[in-house]
């Protein structure tokens, strides 16, 4: 298991994650909607999402940005990092042209009772400092260079 790029016990309550920018286009909104066959219109028709949403333009959807989140928590984990859960909550809409920036902190860390090593984060994603959506994750890490999250089955994996 060499590629594992982080462990659990390098891991503590209030670390921060490196942020993550990056520039939106009507591309990756349109792309994100297509690729979750959300084809409501106010995610790909700016007429429609100007004219009768009253939005300034067409905008990210729900599972484009569930995408976004668990990008941002599998950077920072590496390959063998296993998201269990995540719950967020949209707060205001992130349209082209907007440079959202993902941020990131360690809220708990802690060991089942099988072994497994886990890991809360808070996270946000913000237009120039303003948040449009907030996160909760917990994720599962490996405890040493042996363990993947990924191969625990049956009784070894309790989420």
């Amino acid at each position: 298991m060499s590629n594992v790029s982080l462990l659990h016990g390098n891991v503590a309550v209030g670390d921060e994650l490196d942020d993550l920018g990056y520039d939106v286009t009507a591309t990756t909104i349109v792309l994100g909607a297509l690729a979750a066959r959300d084809w409501r219109p106010m995610h790909h028709d700016k007429d429609f999402a100007v004219n009768r949403n009253g939005t300034r333009d067409i905008f990210l959807n729900t599972p484009n940005q569930a995408a976004w989140f668990e990008r941002y928590v599998t950077d920072w984990t590496g390959p063998y990092g296993r998201l269990q859960r995540m719950t967020f909550r949209m707060l205001g809409s992130i349209f082209p042209g907007d440079t959202m920036v993902f941020r990131g902190t360690v809220t708990d860390v802690g060991v089942d009772e099988v072994g497994c090593g886990w890991v809360a984060l808070d996270i946000s994603v913000s237009v120039e400092g303003d948040v449009k959506t907030t996160c909760k994750a917990r994720v599962a890490l490996p405890t040493e260079a042996g363990d993947n999250p990924w191969d625990r089955r049956g009784d070894n994996w309790r989420p």
